[in-house]
Order: structure tokens, then C-alpha cells, then sequence
């Protein structure tokens, strides 16, 4: 049996930091983009890990993207509540700098509430949680896209919404419980890889362009295009549907930049909401409850005996513990996007990188 190829996590980050320096990026944004990339990497979110270092990149170079420090505009800032304007920088770069402000408000005054418009692509939104839940911080995420629609309204047939995630990580005395979850059915990249590998989807959750359910990806791709059903489908996306609404104010409505303008660049809204328990009932008291419902939902008796009750978050977490001590296995067109990138900017190839 061939065994995994695994590589060392720091060479892997210096590697890919590298590689956005050469194209361009700033040595501050580099290093957050990079890490929030691997982040999503190392919880197995490989939908947004490291594959989107050659889109991030190809953004750099095409001129779409900006990774510079300074185009990230901070508009305003109470000291509590703060909006930025992002400019199409790289996204994990904005995010974490408005988390980084609201945290900041939290630490001050128990609550801090950061919006950001305009972000280039922001990639896994369960990446960004962990630095804040290891400080006793509760941490939340919110994200949609003005510039498109994928997602239709309950009762509808034409995509209205993106899938408009939510993300929160909740500190526990062990560790966090990472959630990280869209207003949709399912992904638009789950929609494609099953496109892509001749499969259908698992179930009809989607709407044809002519009003029918379906769970054949080539009803998405269409023209007209087709819809991802919202959370809930059929029978219960009237929940999803009112949540999605509920992220495209909390985003898009705050940053005061959404549908409304017609964006025609893809660029996201965000909102970071960071809370300190020991403004409220206190960190110790607020973790034996989370911790005590954590042993609650994993004691509780499972459907299937093989496939034990956990919590949101655990999975990748072990996954992520894994990776630090034996290294990340990475697939082959990730490997492949590495190389050609390396190549591409003149910076030594991922074999010599990584080796050394």
C-alpha cells in the first residue's frame, strides 16, 4: 500500500507565503492569507484550503485583487462598532483584521462589531475562529456576496442569494466548538463536483430554471440558471430563506454597500461579532455550561452505533491535531497548482521548498 505523502507544516506555510510575497503581496498580508488558507486546510475544509492559492493569486496577477496592506480602509471606528472598506483586498486579510477590531471592542466593553465591504474572496470562515475561542473569546462570522445569486427564495424559482454562511466558535475548558454553516442545502462547490464527476447530488435540492426540483448539477448550470434550494428545502427552506435574509442585512445592509449598487466584481460583505463572557456571567461560569452541554451531546445514544454523537468542529479539530504532528497530506491538483505557481513567480519548486 503506497503511503501518504505528508509534509511539515511550517515549510508548507514559509512556502506559501512565499509565493503570494512574489506576486506581489505585502509581507503582513502574505503571512494572514497564508495562514487562514492552511487553517481551512488543516480542518478539512479542502473546498477552501490551499487550492485557492492559485485563485487568490491568479486574482494578484489578472489586477482584480489587491494585497496591500494600506488599500484596506478602515471608514470608521467607535471604538465598539467599526466598518471597513475593503477595495478588493485579499479576504482572509480583511476578516482577520476586522475580528482583530472587534475583539479589541470585546476585550474593552464585553461586545466589538466589525463590517467589511467590498472583501476579495474570503475562503473557510471556520479558519478565522480558532485564535479567538483559545483567548475565552466568542467569536462569529457572517458573510454574503452581493455581486451574486445562487440561492432562491422559499416559494421561488429565481436565485436571489449567495449561501450566506454563518461561523461561530464557542470556547469550552477543552476544545472550541467550531460551527460554520450556509443558509443553502448544500455548496455551490459540492454542485460542481458532482457536475464535474457525472454524479448526481444526494438529494433534489435543487430549483430547474423552469420551476422543477432536481438533483442533477446540470439543472444549476443552465440558461437561465438554476437555483440551490435554501436551507431546509422543499418542506423547511422557509427557515433557511428568513436566515439568509437575516445575513444579508447583518452584512451587506451594515457595510451600506449591497445588491442595491450592482456590484460586477465578486466581493464579499462581512461582519465579525467577537463577545467576552467576562462582561456577563463570567468565563468560568460560561464555559462549564458549554462544556457541560458538550458532554451532554456526546454522551447522547446515536442512530448508528458506528458513527458516534459529536460536536460541530470536533472532526476537523482531530483531523487539524493530526496534521501539526505528522504532517498535511495535500491532493495532487493542489501539489500541481503549487508547482506551476512556484515555476510561474521563479521561487525554488515545492519539492526543494519543502524538503529543506
Amino acid at each position: 500500500m503506497t503511503q501518504t505523502k505528508r509534509y511539515d507544516v511550517q515549510a508548507l506555510t514559509r512556502f506559501v507565503e512565499q509565493l503570494f510575497e512574489k506576486a506581489g503581496a505585502d509581507a503582513e498580508v502574505a503571512q494572514v492569507v497564508t495562514q487562514v488558507l492552511l487553517e481551512g486546510e488543516l480542518l478539512g475544509h479542502r473546498t477552501h484550503g490551499l487550492n485557492l492559492v492559485s485563485r487568490y493569486i491568479g486574482g494578484m496577477l489578472s489586477g482584480q485583487v489587491k494585497a496591500q496592506a494600506q488599500a484596506l480602509e478602515q471608514v470608521s471606528d467607535s471604538g465598539i462598532s467599526s466598518l471597513f472598506d475593503g477595495h478588493y483586498v485579499l479576504g482572509p486579510y480583511c476578516v482577520s483584521r476586522a475580528l482583530d477590531c472587534a475583539a479589541k471592542g470585546a476585550s474593552a466593553q464585553g461586545i466589538g462589531i466589525a463590517v467589511v465591504r467590498r472583501a476579495a474572496h474570503i475562503g473557510c470562515l471556520a479558519a478565522y475562529l480558532k485564535p479567538y475561542t483559545d483567548r475565552g473569546l466568542v467569536a462569529m462570522v457572517y458573510s454574503s456576496d452581493p455581486s451574486v445569486g445562487l440561492v432562491c427564495a422559499h416559494g421561488g424559482v429565481d436565485p436571489v442569494f449567495t449561501p450566506n454562511p454563518i461561523a461561530a466558535g464557542i470556547p469550552t475548558q477543552g476544545e472550541p466548538i467550531l460551527l460554520d454553516v450556509s443558509m443553502s442545502t448544500v455548496t455551490l462547490g459540492l454542485v460542481g463536483q458532482c457536475r464535474d464527476a457525472g454524479s448526481r447530488l444526494p438529494h433534489p435540492v435543487l430549483m430547474s430554471n423552469d420551476g422543477h426540483l432536481s438533483d442533477d448539477p446540470r439543472d444549476f448550470f443552465t440558461t437561465p440558471q438554476g437555483s440551490i434550494l435554501p436551507l431546509g428545502g422543499q418542506a423547511f427552506g422557509h427557515k433557511g430563506f428568513a436566515l439568509a435574509i437575516l445575513v444579508e442585512a447583518l452584512t451587506s445592509a451594515l457595510a451600506g454597500h449591497g445588491r442595491k449598487d450592482a456590484p460586477d466584481q465578486w466581493g464579499a460583505s462581512a461582519t465579525a461579532v467577537v463577545i467576552d463572557p467576562r462582561f456577563f456571567g463570567g468565563l468560568q461560569a460560561f464555559t462549564d455550561e458549554t462544556s457541560f452541554l458538550g458532554r451532554l451531546i456526546v454522551a447522547s445514544r446515536p442512530v448508528d452505533p458506528e458513527r458516534p454523537v459529536r460536536l460541530p468542529g470536533q472532526a476537523g479539530l482531530a483531523l487539524r491535531r493530526q496534521a501539526l504532528t505528522q504532517g498535511l497530506s495535500l491532493s495532487q491538483p493542489v501539489l500541481d497548482d503549487l508547482d506551476r505557481l512556484a515555476e510561474q513567480l521563479q521561487l525554488a519548486t515545492r519539492s526543494q521548498a519543502l524538503s529543506q
